[in-house]
């Protein structure tokens, strides 16, 4: 644990969860072409915004960070594995991801479908490591994965149930595919850590304010940002048709909902005090993120 009045710079976050990815496949008994893929996939930087909401989460709540880490990159694996599978030809067919080729276009579209089932599969048994909660940490997220694919489903097949409209499509497709996981980050770092319901549930409604702003952030950056500058493809959204927040409500209203969903977020953070000022500073960074 972090001394009282101090907290670790996102650098050493950043530092430590590297190193347990890295050490983690490493070591983890697999076949040598499909370690290379994971490997791959896995480390190619990125901001690793769910396996450092992961460990901040349990620090909110007086654990130790340490007792996250496993639950934190199991997460990781998780969504590299959807970015691998997200980026092949059947379904949105990128061939550029984090500023370098995509698996599928490095290793070949069949070791890049079994590259990311290992990694679902390795990350199960990751999070099964966890000292605290162990069961609980692999159902949170194994709850998680499977409300992500079922948000990709909407996102690229559509099959909505009812007759929702374009804002509440839109807001299902985000809470299953982005939403999902950044709340599983929130909810499993806390299960790390000493929590009481109360402060579960605040860090729920964190996640979730959090996991929508992101993706309406991330829907801005496509239509005004280049691909350069994001390092993936840019407006490919938009070009195939998909829902995306500017498209439908304008990027001033999106803007305006970025506002509004920093505002729950922050709000939701008030009654676990000075330990969540890194989740502050974490919303606000997100919120104003160019890239």
């Amino acid at each position: 644990m972090t001394a009282l009045g101090t907290h670790a710079t996102d650098a050493q976050l950043l530092q430590e969860v590297e190193s347990a990815l890295q050490h983690a496949l490493a070591e983890h008994p697999l076949a040598p072409r499909l370690r290379e893929a994971m490997q791959y996939a896995t480390l190619a930087g990125g901001k690793r915004v769910r396996p450092v909401l992961t460990l901040r989460a349990c620090e909110a709540v007086g654990g130790q960070r340490a007792d996250a880490v496993h639950a934190a990159i199991a997460l990781e694996m998780i969504h590299c594995f959807s970015l691998v599978h997200d980026d092949l030809p059947a379904l949105d067919n990128d061939d550029l991801r984090r500023g370098r080729p995509t698996t599928h276009k490095a290793h070949g579209e069949a070791l890049a479908i079994l590259a990311g089932d290992a990694l679902t599969s390795v990350a199960v048994e990751v999070a099964l490591e966890s000292r605290l909660r162990p069961a609980e940490i692999a159902r949170e997220l194994a709850s998680a994965t499977t409300a992500m694919i079922s948000g990709q489903v909407y996102d690229t097949l559509g099959g909505f149930p009812g007759t929702p409209d374009a804002g509440a499509k839109l807001r299902l497709i985000h809470d299953h595919k982005t939403g999902a996981l950044i709340r599983c980050a929130c909810r499993m770092g806390a299960l790390c850590g000493t929590p009481d319901e109360a402060r579960l549930q605040a860090l729920s409604v964190y996640g979730d304010a959090m996991g929508l702003m992101f993706q309406v952030v991330d829907d801005i950056l496509d239509e005004t940002q280049s691909t350069e500058h994001l390092g993936k493809a840019a407006g490919k959204d938009q070009d195939a048709g998909k829902l995306t927040y500017p498209g439908v409500f304008g990027i001033e209203e999106s803007r305006r909902h970025v506002a509004e969903l920093l505002e729950t977020a922050l709000g939701a953070l008030r009654p676990l005090g000075p330990a969540a000022e890194p989740l502050r500073s974490m919303a606000q960074q997100l919120a104003t993120r160019t890239r």
